[in-house]
């Protein structure tokens, strides 16, 4: 872009043209460098800056950069009232200094740090619904003139424009987290079913959690539905109309959990091309269910902990912290109590989650409860396959009660799939349920075997069934048998199972 001889007849059609972008545009960071790199063409000035205030920390920190010196500028901060920019952002009004050597307010450490000699500055603050959010800052004017009022004026354009882009780009991401909820509402199709004592005291206890903002720390067996308890916590909670985010800790390689929870911004790594909103950010104001926290290395769970007690964290790559609002539900199957015993999992942490401790019972303490899942999962999935209606029989019934389901509510779920997908479409007969017999599986016990020998059968022989009934697919065993794939497959070289 030229530079201007006259504000008026240069910034129209490109102010005309932001506009329209700020309207529909959501990738806030391109269309903030986008004002901020005209505003600075138009201004004819050396350098600009715009800066958000965090209101925990009552810091401004760098968003958006231009000039030689840009990439340098970024690592600083500067405190609510400190230089021109802190006053302007602390008085919210505008200043125009012509000489910044003549300025009492004027704080030089970082020009000095970075070596950049700054002679003028034009500073407007950025506020949305009389509430200032920041500031922009255009410094030194080409040519060796000075910032006169008239370039206020305009400045002032641009800090309204970006303002506008924020405001809509958080209306956006609300209404985005909103319609996200609801979803989550509506595709909940499998409740938590049962009538048994069991079922309904963690049920009693999860409502009652729901009103508070305690973290929670949902104890159970694989497959026992503690996600499923986490999103009637959520829903009930006052949080139910922004989406609960998850994330399975176990499921995510080590190396980039901290960038799947923090997010990470462009050019912070190789292949980072683009900025990354973390699970953290994308949980402001409602649920983050970590599932599997027990797989969490130490490292992430010292850096989850400052989160929950700091409220703050800071993207990878980035300098600029972000503050968030979030309840956490966390989940393990493991006895995460023995995990402090020996080390693996920080006490700190353990407390920090364990504000409220809730335990998913496991199917074999609810039978009563085996009949109406049955059924619920019968006539799910008889919609699925476009079936009228499918029975179970009496035997395949007391089948599947006197089986102790080691997979628990997924497993039962997967065996009446199966059973309806390739069943006679009508009944469902004990063949159909690729499930073991109880009594089949002690007779078949050797005596004189140690018990890790007996364990290590049982698990070849659970491991070659589920194989068998999933025609070979690890992934679906896994998830049946409520393991992890990676895990499955070194139990499979382990005992040498051959397809």
């Amino acid at each position: 872009m030229k530079p201007l001889n006259n504000h008026k007849e240069i910034s129209i059609d490109s102010l005309k043209e932001i506009s329209t972008w700020v309207s529909f545009a959501h990738d806030l960071n391109q269309l903030l460098e986008l004002i901020l790199e005209t505003g600075t063409s138009i201004m004819r000035a050396k350098a600009s800056s715009l800066l958000l205030l965090d209101q925990k920390t009552n810091k401004l920190y760098f968003k958006v950069t231009t000039g030689m010196k840009k990439n340098e500028v970024k690592q600083f901060d500067i405190k609510l009232g400190q230089g021109i920019v802190g006053h302007v952002a602390e008085t919210g009004e505008s200043l125009l200094i012509k000489d910044v050597a003549r300025d009492k307010r004027w704080h030089r450490s970082i020009s000095d740090k970075i070596g950049f000699k700054t002679r003028s500055i034009a500073c407007v603050p950025m506020k949305v619904q009389d509430k200032v959010i920041g500031a922009i800052e255009f410094i030194n004017k080409a040519g060796g003139d000075t910032f006169q009022q008239n370039d206020i004026e305009l400045l002032n354009v641009f800090s309204d424009l970006a303002a506008l882009a924020i405001l809509n780009a958080r209306k956006f991401r609300l209404v985005q987290q909103e319609n996200e909820g609801l979803k989550q509402a509506l595709e909940l199709n499998h409740n938590i079913i049962g009538e048994s004592k069991a079922i309904k005291d963690v049920l009693a206890d999860a409502l009652k959690v729901a009103d508070s903002n305690a973290s929670t720390l949902i104890l159970g067996e694989s497959g026992t539905g503690k996600e499923l308890l986490a999103r009637l916590i959520h829903q009930a909670s006052p949080r139910k109309n922004r989406r609960m985010i998850t994330i399975n800790c176990a499921a995510v390689p080590e190396s980039l959990l901290e960038a799947e929870l923090f997010g990470h911004e462009r050019g912070s790594f190789t292949g980072a091309s683009e900025q990354k909103i973390g699970k953290l950010e994308l949980a402001d104001e409602s649920t983050l269910f970590l599932d599997e926290i027990g797989e969490m290395s130490p490292t992430m769970q010292a850096k989850i902990l400052r989160v929950l007690q700091d409220g703050i964290f800071y993207r990878v790559g980035g300098n600029a912290p972000i503050s968030i609002d979030i309840r956490v539900i966390a989940a393990t199957n493991q006895d995460i109590a023995e995990g402090v015993a020996n080390g693996k999992f920080r006490e700190d942490l353990y407390y920090r989650l364990n504000v409220v401790k809730l335990h998913t019972p496991p199917l074999r303490d609810r039978k009563e409860d085996i009949p109406l899942i049955a059924r619920y999962f019968a006539d799910f999935f008889k919609k699925e396959k476009g079936n009228y209606q499918i029975e179970i029989s009496k035997p395949a019934m007391d089948k599947m009660i006197k089986y102790d389901w080691p997979g628990n509510i997924r497993e039962l779920r997967n065996a009446i799939e199966r059973a309806v997908v390739m069943g006679n479409g009508k009944q469902i007969i004990p063949e159909d349920l690729p499930i073991i017999d109880g009594e089949a599986t002690i007779n078949r016990v050797k005596f004189g075997a140690t018990l890790q020998e007996a364990l290590d059968d049982f698990k070849k022989r659970f491991i070659e069934v589920n194989l068998k009934h999933t025609n070979g697919n690890r992934s679906k065993a896994a998830a049946v048998m409520g393991i992890q794939r990676t895990y499955l497959s070194r139990l499979i070289s382990k005992f040498n199972i051959k397809k």
